[in-house]
């Protein structure tokens, strides 16, 4: 048995190097596995990044009607949305949106 050990030494030296790097390649924190998981976060983060930049832009555009040069008009629309105000003689139609 010793002798058979000795004369395959570079080989079993080969495959335990061999699976060495394999398995640290595939698992662990800088592994492959690993690196797909951070990938696929990266990429809901930049999704998520997307949704808040444009949330942002449509809050500057709403705030720049209401700040220096009020917008009088959208002022009214804001009135009428939030206290359900409307003039003698006119109809009002709600629409409900059917989101989940």
């Amino acid at each position: 048995m010793l002798k058979n050990i000795k004369k395959n030494y570079f080989i079993l030296i080969l495959t335990i190097l061999f699976l060495y790097f394999f398995f640290n390649l595939l698992d662990g924190e800088r592994g492959l596995i690993s690196y797909f998981e951070k990938r696929n976060i990266l990429e809901e983060f930049n999704d998520e990044k997307i949704l808040i930049t444009n949330k942002i832009n449509k809050l500057e555009i709403k705030n720049s009607l209401l700040t220096d040069n009020l917008d009088l008009d959208y002022i009214e629309i804001l009135i009428r949305q939030k206290f359900m105000f409307g003039k003698n003689g006119e109809k009002i139609y709600l629409i409900k949106n059917n989101e989940n």
